[in-house]
């Protein structure tokens, strides 16, 4: 296996210990009721690890349209007594079955049970509890539980994804989302109950595992025996660099967030924000972007599977920088021949966590579109991802958000899937973001503003998290953007700068986020008014 050329920035810099422990904790999360079940586990003595992995059972039950053990996803985590960080990869892997994409000519990526990776959530909470938890499993998989079996009422937004893809859904999945204002998941809630007793050797190797690969066999999904048996939670050093007095530590390959943001800000490293007025700002970031997503779509995949170029070099990212004017939008053409445009999601989810001690969890997890691959195996209850879509299945051909991917991110056996996952934590001299959010491409942008907010510090910290967002994604060659981002003044000076402004429909992302005046001790949680969040704080 070859890795990738990216230490340079994955890093060298040394990360000071926090200077003082914030005396409470905090979950801040999609749905109530699963931050409650990572307030609970505050509650009864666990950490801000046993939190997380509730809050992401718990979520995967009660937002079954975004997450859940059907899917994966990306946890990074600070182990304050270890002064230590680490992302947990919980991103699932491609099937044996799946070849090298064949399957996908004739094969949906996108419906049914052959469009799924295997599962990597449950190795991922597995892990979590027991190399850095407290309390035992049975206790933080208790409230995952009780939500199944007892059920939870339809919000408005779920009822949402539920008209939308309903019409995908196999017949349990349709019996047990459709049938009237109370979901109750029961078969999930009994692979729940497994769980607690035995794990991950459970899930992946024992009776869940067993009941899962006879309904893929029976129904045409592609995981087998072998390919949960083998699947391994990795360990890995995140992505970590400096932007003026600022830290940011962010997800590795096979995630691109942490890459991608390291590309922008290593772009804008000589630039000082605050003194450009509105329209010179956004040209600069977009412009920057632009390349960042190009280098993004061009060369990232699974640093396990293929080399990685140096795409961090500082000369290299000057050079880039260099070729920016301020009076002209760069055509996307005139960077390159990458065909990859990226279109985008919200079906994923996100949340943070810290506990008394100053322990740090940022967690975004996802079964890609919304309701992942539309299919629950009947004898786990398990709603399953549609991850293989976020491969180059088909070369040439976009995907179901209109991603046209290079051999970097080609399917291959036993390969994780490139996401743009970005958790993140951003370290300053006296305070200390956690930040993150669902959006499929658009995930690393908006972490992206966010983090600028909490930078520059020039309006309330609400405003990081609800004021209206842009992008641009190298392709197609417009900036997307929220109704309201741009005042009419803006909007017109960007366009006489060569910009194609195209204004979004609905609003996009879910961020939620917790700020830690570390000198205060103090506690700010803020839940993205997009979605339906809370924000607890356990004193």
């Amino acid at each position: 296996m070859i890795r990738s050329l990216f230490l340079a920035v994955t890093l060298l810099l040394p990360l000071a210990a926090h200077a003082a422990n914030p005396g409470s904790g905090m979950v801040v999360a999609a749905q109530k009721s699963a931050a409650e079940a990572g307030a609970q586990m505050l509650k009864q003595g666990g950490n801000a690890f046993d939190a997380a992995a509730a809050t992401a059972l718990a979520l995967g039950v009660a937002e079954p349209g975004s997450s859940g053990i059907g899917g994966g996803g990306f946890f990074l985590l600070y182990i304050a007594k270890e002064d230590r960080y680490v992302m947990l990869d919980a991103r699932e892997i491609s099937p044996r079955l799946a070849g090298n994409g064949e399957v996908y000519e004739t094969a949906s990526s996108i419906d049914g049970p052959q469009s799924a990776g295997v599962p990597g959530l449950a190795a991922g909470v597995d892990h979590l509890v027991t190399r850095y938890g407290k309390l035992n499993r049975s206790v933080i998989t208790q409230p995952a539980i009780d939500l199944a079996k007892n059920g939870f009422v339809v919000s408005p937004r779920l009822k949402g994804m539920i008209k939308w893809r309903g019409k995908a859904f196999n017949d349990v999945a349709r019996n047990q989302f459709m049938s009237g204002e109370t979901i109750k998941q029961g078969a999930l809630a009994d692979t729940l109950i497994r769980f607690a007793k035995g794990g991950a050797e459970d899930f992946y190797r024992g009776e869940t595992a067993g009941r899962l690969v006879a309904d893929m066999i029976r129904d045409g999904g592609l995981i087998r025996a072998a390919d949960l048996a083998d699947y391994r939670v990795i360990e890995r050093k995140p992505v970590t660099f400096e932007y003026n007095a600022y830290k940011l530590i962010s997800a590795p390959l096979p995630s691109s967030g942490g890459m991608t943001l390291a590309h922008v800000f290593g772009q804008l490293k000589n630039d000082d924000l605050k003194v450009l007025n509105r329209t010179d700002r956004v040209h600069l970031l977009v412009e920057t972007m632009k390349r960042a997503y190009r280098d993004r779509n061009e060369h990232m995949g699974d640093s396990d599977f293929v080399e990685i170029p140096d795409l961090l070099n500082e000369h290299r990212l000057a050079r880039l920088r260099a070729g920016i004017r301020m009076d002209r939008a760069t055509p996307s053409r005139e960077l390159g021949n990458s065909s990859d445009a990226i279109g985008s999601g919200t079906d994923t989810t996100h949340f943070s966590v810290i506990d008394s001690e100053g322990n740090m969890v940022s967690a975004t997890l996802s079964i890609n579109y919304a309701f992942g691959s539309a299919y629950v195996s009947p004898s786990t209850g398990i709603l399953l991802n549609d991850e293989m879509d976020d491969f180059a299945t088909r070369p040439g051909k976009a995907n179901a958000y209109g991603l046209v991917q290079g051999a970097a991110n080609a399917v291959a056996p036993g390969k994780r899937m490139l996401s743009s996952m970005t958790p993140t934590f951003v370290i300053g001299p006296d305070r200390t973001f956690i930040v993150g959010t669902p959006g499929g491409s658009r995930i690393i942008s908006m972490v992206l503003l966010a983090s600028l907010g909490f930078m520059l510090d020039e309006s309330a910290p609400a405003n990081w998290v609800n004021d209206p967002r842009f992008h641009h994604q190298f392709l197609p060659d417009v900036i997307q953007h929220e109704q309201e981002a741009f005042s009419p003044a803006v909007s017109k000076e960007l366009q006489a700068r060569g910009h194609i402004l195209k204004p979004m429909n609905r609003k996009y992302g879910n961020m939620h986020v917790i700020i830690w005046d570390r000198i205060d001790k103090q506690l700010t949680g803020i839940a993205d008014q997009r979605g339906e969040g809370a924000v607890l704080d356990v004193k």
